[in-house]
């Protein structure tokens, strides 16, 4: 049986939960399973919450969240995310643009953004 899933996280340019959580609960997410983080200062601060949904989602659930950079602080970290969960057959839908890794387009961008993160990871280590 799947499940859905929030992640919401406060931290520049949104820094209140409040908008986020009334976004997910209005798209359907049940309270009792939205994950939240509160990002402030350090890039590589470890983020509870979704390590928490990371942990908890199991393949044909979905994450839901308002925007994709809520799932990280820069556009490798969430190819990163992204790629991890869709690789798990987890579906990830951005309310704020449509991504929804279910549909056709949504898993050519998710391919996409896994090629990214996997060139942002190989650029990393010849550095």
């Amino acid at each position: 049986m799947s499940v859905t899933l929030g992640y919401a996280m406060a931290g520049r340019p949104s820094p209140d939960l409040a908008e986020q959580l009334a976004e997910l609960a209005a798209s359907g997410v049940d309270s009792r399973r939205i994950f939240t983080d509160r990002a402030a200062g350090s890039a590589d601060k470890v983020r509870p919450g979704l390590l928490a949904l990371q942990s908890y989602a199991r393949p044909g659930d979905v994450v839901v969240v308002v925007s994709l950079d809520r799932l990280g602080r820069s556009a490798a970290e969430v190819a990163q995310i992204v790629a991890d969960l869709t690789s798990r057959a987890i579906t990830v839908r951005c309310l704020a643009n449509g991504l929804d890794t279910a549909s056709a387009t949504g898993r050519a961008v998710a391919e996409v953004l896994t090629e990214l993160a996997v060139l942002d990871s190989e650029t990393a280590h010849r550095s």
